[in-house]
């Protein structure tokens, strides 16, 4: 017999089950998720306290946390409709405010409201990125991203803070250099450029010897100078998606990394 309170299709018996039911959330990649949205509010304090050294480290420890939650999500299966909301928002944290702020407060204050608004569009591209890739996921092309990943954006805005500073070059000096990376990093977020995602690397295959070698070599390169090297490799990869566009251009390959449209946002048409 059905209580009148009882939802349609249920039993009184089910309904009380299912209200002492609770649901929990998985604790491993939340505590990365975390972790990275920690890296994210550390990086804006030490920009606040003027240590733009540590914000940019901030943010590059962030973009290494944001890029193990996932994959630690998948490797235990414990993927969750939270855990993807979580790590949108701190995404948004970390490399939408935090490297907009940065920049704000390192050397775009001292442009008035061309400053402002260079920030605010490069936290605004971030934002709409991220909701583009929410609703994208199932139809983009796994080798690519459509437009700049947020990350990397942050790791070219944080990456010049980073150069700079090492340099003992103050940001007013910059200004206006900053001015255009902000925008560059923000606008190429929003676009329909591909971007080479590496998810096809699968991890758990076996790989040749020298292959680990190279990856030895790798971060001895980057312990030579960390800032100059990080910032240069983003500066390739900010690059390589103008270069694998115009290069599918050039062989008539279909740029659009969209298999099929959707509709919100409306995609029609912008892929061809």
């Amino acid at each position: 017999m059905n209580d009148v309170n009882t939802p349609k299709g249920l039993t009184t018996t089910d309904a009380v089950v299912l209200k002492k039911r609770r649901k929990g959330i998985y604790i491993l990649p939340n505590l990365f998720t975390l972790a990275a949205l920690f890296g994210g509010f550390y990086a804006i304090v030490m920009a606040i306290n003027a240590r733009f050294d540590l914000a940019a480290v901030g943010i590059f420890c962030a973009m290494v946390l944001d890029s193990l939650d996932g994959r630690v999500a998948r490797m235990t299966n414990t993927q969750s409709a939270f855990g993807e909301q979580m790590d949108s928002l701190s995404d948004m944290v970390s490399f939408g405010a935090a490297p907009g702020l940065i920049a704000y407060v390192w050397a775009l204050k001292d442009l008035g409201r061309w400053g402002w608004i260079a920030a605010f569009v490069y936290c605004a591209c971030a934002a709409l990125r991220l909701a583009r890739f929410n609703v994208n996921t199932g139809v983009v092309d796994k080798r690519y991203f459509q437009g700049l990943p947020s990350p990397a954006a942050a790791a070219l805005v944080a990456g010049f803070i980073w150069v700079m500073t090492d340099m003992g070059v103050a940001g007013e000096q910059l200004a206006w250099y900053m001015f255009i990376v902000a925008l560059y990093a923000g606008l190429t977020m929003v676009t329909n450029v591909p971007f080479y995602s590496f998810k096809d690397i699968q991890m758990k295959r076996s790989v040749p010897f020298i292959f680990i070698v190279l990856i030895a070599i790798g971060i001895a390169v980057i312990n030579i100078h960390p800032p100059i090297v990080m910032f240069s490799i983003f500066v390739l990869y900010g690059l390589s998606g103008y270069a694998i566009y115009f290069w599918r251009k050039f062989k008539g390959i279909p740029t659009s990394v969209i298999s099929t449209s959707t509709d919100e946002p409306d995609e029609r048409g912008l892929h061809q």
